[in-house]
């Protein structure tokens, strides 16, 4: 199994062209090693230096869990978009700016969409005046 997610990180790079089937394929991946938590929950708070055994082991695993998700992200992606993303310290913010970057649809696509919605919705043989 390890090897079939090194693949996967090795020949589906992040190119931002790929950006939708990536995020599938790096998803998969951090449910794979159950680290998709860290692109949803909150990092615990630093514990205090009064803080009990149990306070601080739960902060220690959920840092060195986000930075082998953080891992996976970056060695999925090409060099150009490694060095934008390095310098952010979580998973969920490298997601959050790659996001940014490439999850908002091309206009390109937008027209697409708009083009079979609407002619889904002409009935065969029907001029587009008599859509309902």
């Amino acid at each position: 199994m390890l090897t079939a997610l090194l693949q996967i990180i090795a020949n589906d790079k992040l190119t931002g062209d790929n950006y939708t089937k990536w995020k599938h394929n790096i998803n998969a991946i951090l449910v794979t090693k159950d680290l998709k938590f860290v692109l949803t929950e909150e990092c615990p708070q630093t514990p205090t230096t009064n803080a009990t055994r149990i306070v601080r082991e739960a902060y220690e695993k959920w840092v060195l869990l986000v930075e082998k998700a953080r891992t996976y992200l970056l060695a999925s992606m090409t060099d150009v978009l490694v060095t934008k993303q390095e310098a952010m310290g979580t998973a969920f913010e490298i997601m959050e700016s790659l996001q940014a970057m490439f999850g908002q649809p091309s206009e390109q696509k937008w027209h697409e969409v708009v083009c079979s919605t609407i002619l889904a919705r002409i009935k065969e043989g029907a001029s587009i005046g008599n859509m309902s």
